[in-house]
């Protein structure tokens, strides 16, 4: 039997780490790591024993993004399950957003698309000197609409104009200095690092914990309608299954430039 590609583990004091584990793809996400986090989520969010939730990702990096053998597959599904499984991402993304205790992502080495937007919707991102971002998903000719609200929020439209336009990697210390992340420690440090800002945390009283966390992401617009939800999953499902997508999914397999970038 395989293992989890999720794994969770819960503390006595009530601080659950959420581990993703694909360590073989980088931790790229396909649909059973999106349904086990969103399982996983939704278990911290209904555990009255659990106070903080810890994500982190096993191997040589935290979250390489989509599978893109995977993402190729979906793009020859029907448009039904093609747009089922954006809104499973999208499920995934908002239940992290909108879970009312507090989140820590501890991120290392690679952290690219989707891997993004899990920073993004944290409430708290501690890096290490080795993590290195990326905004990907125009380079291979999708898009990220389900996580520009909390890259919106995090870095500011400014900031994600550049970064979603141009794909380009960023380090530890950008992402300090743009906001992504709270705080950078020495490469292998990210649990000592962690340790105080946990400490803290379960000295807060957790209603009040949980009615800050709400105020706070209500005033940022983060807990977004239904209706607007429902729009940014129609978006993402459909950009995906377009010759543009098909090309730049087909040029990373095949090691090439796309046919959009100039020749010559």
């Amino acid at each position: 039997m395989s293992n989890p590609v999720v794994l969770m583990d819960i503390d006595s004091r009530g601080v659950a780490t959420v581990t993703i584990n694909r360590p073989e793809v980088n931790n790229a996400y396909n649909g059973e790591m999106i349904q086990a986090m969103i399982d996983g989520i939704a278990h911290c969010a209904e555990n009255d024993a659990v106070r903080i939730i810890v994500i982190k990702g096993n191997g040589r990096h935290f979250q390489a993004g989509a599978d893109l053998k995977w993402l190729k597959g979906i793009g020859v599904l029907s448009p039904e399950e093609n747009l089922a499984v954006s809104l499973n991402t999208a499920t995934a993304i908002r239940g992290l957003t909108e879970i009312m205790k507090p989140t820590i992502a501890l991120i290392h080495g690679g952290c690219f698309g989707g891997g993004t937007g899990i920073a993004a919707a944290c409430d708290i991102v501690i890096a290490s000197e080795d993590a290195l971002f990326s905004i990907t998903e125009t380079r291979w000719g999708v898009m990220a609409s389900v996580i520009i609200p909390q890259l919106n929020a995090a870095i500011g439209p400014r900031n994600t104009r550049r970064y979603a336009l141009t794909c380009e990697r960023f380090d530890a210390a950008k992402a300090l200095e743009l906001g992504l992340v709270h705080e950078v420690c020495p490469t292998g440090g990210l649990e000592e690092a962690a340790a105080p800002v946990i400490e803290n945390l379960l000295m807060a009283a957790p209603i009040a914990t949980e009615q800050t966390k709400r105020a706070t992401l209500n005033d940022a617009g983060l807990l977004v309608s239904d209706e607007y939800f429902n729009e940014l999953v129609e978006m993402h499902a459909a950009k995906r299954q377009t010759d543009e997508a098909s090309e730049g999914l087909a040029s990373f397999a095949e090691k090439r430039a796309p046919s959009w970038y100039p020749q010559g």
